[in-house]
Parts: structure tokens; C-alpha cells; sequence
């Protein structure tokens, strides 16, 4: 396999692995740790994981508990949380916060599966210009006189179905994301 193949298939490797990770942070009615890892708690000065401040877990289908070890950023916690684009409101017992995920309107399924369409178009756009790239590679290797014009052909047709081969996953990803957010 070409070195910039090889390239090509890493970096279309990650942005699956980028893809999936940010479905996991969509808020789809059950209650999942993941959709608190872009929130920033005010530790000190420094912005913190809640993840870092707090054990969280999965208390029924629909409630998280996020637990502090230090009962002291509660508080801080309670706030970075209604600051965040979560949508939720926690409530504070004083000890733990809970966070109630509500039943999905009809009307915030269907934005949801939007967002999660325009995700995977980003993500196709990405795929596009790492094939771009490999390309400019090659051609660079044929202007070198590193490889010959038939290489060339041949290395593009293995981009090519390279990158076909990602962004058909990527649709699968999104399908069983929008499957997952329409089943709920």
C-alpha cells in the first residue's frame, strides 16, 4: 500500500472515530455521561471536565446523578451545566445534581436528526479533502519522476474507493444515529 494511502486511511480512521464521538454528546432522550464531556466547570481558575470534578452516573433511563467528590463544587458544577447548551436544568438535593432528560418532542427529534445530517456532511467534506490531499501527494511523486503516470491511476483508483468506503460508513453512522433518536 502507498505511504499516502496508508496516510489517507488514518486520517478518514479518525474522523470516524471524531464522527462518532460527537453523536455520542447529542442528547437524545436517554440519559448518556457523554453529552457532559464539552461542559467546563470554573475549577479554580482553570476549566474542568465535570468528569474530572464528579463521578457521573446513570441512575434510570432517563436520569443522570452527578456526584462531586468535593461537595464545595457542586455549585460551580450546577452552573457550568446551565450555562452549557444541554437544554437541561439539574436539581441540587445538596449533595448530588440529577439530570432529568425529557421524553423528545416529534418537532426535537427531527432537529436533532438534522444536526446529526449536517455532522455527517461535515464529515464527508473532511473525508473529500484528505482524498484531495493524497492526491496532490501522488501527482507530486509523478512530477518527481518517483512513480509512473500508470501508478498514478492505479493509486487514485484505490483513493478513490478508499474514501468510498468511508463515507458509505459515515452514512452508516448517521443512520443509526437517526434511527436511535427516532426510536426513542
Amino acid at each position: 500500500m502507498n505511504e499516502h494511502i496508508k496516510t489517507a486511511q488514518e486520517k478518514m480512521e479518525k474522523c470516524i472515530k471524531s464522527l462518532e464521538h460527537e453523536y455520542t454528546t447529542i442528547r437524545a432522550g436517554r440519559a448518556n455521561p457523554a453529552v457532559l464531556d464539552k461542559v467546563m466547570v470554573d475549577y479554580y481558575g482553570a476549566p474542568t471536565p465535570i468528569n474530572q470534578m464528579a463521578a457521573i452516573s446513570v441512575a434510570e433511563a432517563r436520569i443522570l446523578v452527578i456526584q462531586p467528590w468535593d461537595k464545595s463544587s457542586l455549585k460551580l458544577i450546577e452552573k457550568a451545566i446551565q450555562n452549557s447548551d444541554i437544554g437541561i436544568n439539574p436539581t441540587n438535593d445538596g449533595n448530588v445534581l440529577r439530570l432529568t432528560f425529557p421524553q423528545l418532542t416529534e418537532e426535537r427529534r427531527k432537529e436533532l436528526v438534522k444536526q446529526v445530517k449536517k455532522i455527517a456532511e461535515e464529515g464527508k467534506v473532511t473525508m473529500r479533502n484528505v482524498r484531495r490531499d493524497g492526491l496532490e501527494k501522488i501527482k507530486a511523486q509523478k512530477k518527481n519522476n518517483e512513480i509512473t503516470e500508470d501508478d498514478v491511476k492505479d493509486l487514485e483508483k484505490e483513493m478513490q474507493k478508499l474514501t468510498d468506503k468511508f463515507v458509505e460508513k459515515i452514512d452508516d453512522v448517521a443512520a443509526d444515529k437517526e434511527k436511535e433518536i427516532m426510536s426513542i
